[in-house]
């Protein structure tokens, strides 16, 4: 067994990745702080052909310093917007047909891994802040809440980790 390098790997170089098919994904990070966490959503973005990326609220828009410390060019690869309010973002996204997703413990949120992925749905996915997690006005709009089934002490995940959980299962779900 030996590593390889990254020639070896024959990643599609940007013209070509901006021209392949993308799966039927929005990401929403709401009101995200860690410029990290943004850069880090970029990167497993790009790593899982999502749609686009919507940033609302707080959350730093690139080009930044930060985000391309972890996006590693990402954000030239994935399409992305700003939109203020995760509202606004939603209602836009309803009106395109994307079924809303939020990423959040609730009383009613299903297990990821009982959550049944359809191929002929549009999904908009939201990422809410590291402390306060998805907003309420953003829960109250939802079509549904998943929730990652943990078994350790901490309450939740870092919102990178989160949405790299997620957007794999969505991923391998939808390219079957």
């Amino acid at each position: 067994m030996k590593k390889l390098s990254l020639e070896e790997l024959n990643r599609l170089d940007l013209k070509t990745y901006r021209s392949k098919e993308k799966l039927p994904i929005v990401v929403i990070l709401d009101d995200i702080r860690s410029m990290h966490n943004v850069g880090s959503v970029f990167r497993t973005s790009d790593a899982f052909l999502i749609e686009k990326i919507v940033l609302c609220g707080i959350t730093a828009t690139p080009p930044h310093k930060e985000i391309r410390k972890t996006a590693i060019g990402a954000t030239e690869s994935v399409v992305w917007e700003y939109v203020p309010t995760v509202v606004e973002a939603i209602q836009k996204l309803q009106q395109e047909n994307y079924k809303i997703i939020g990423i959040e413990q609730t009383d009613e949120s299903a297990r990821l891994d009982d959550f049944p992925i359809d191929k002929g749905e549009k999904y908009a996915l939201i990422f809410g802040n590291e402390v306060n997690g998805v907003a309420d006005e953003a829960i109250e709009r939802c079509d549904a809440c998943l929730e990652i089934p943990q078994a350790g002490t901490k309450h939740s995940l870092n919102v990178s980790v989160c949405a790299g959980i997620v957007l794999w299962k969505f991923f391998k779900a939808l390219k079957k």
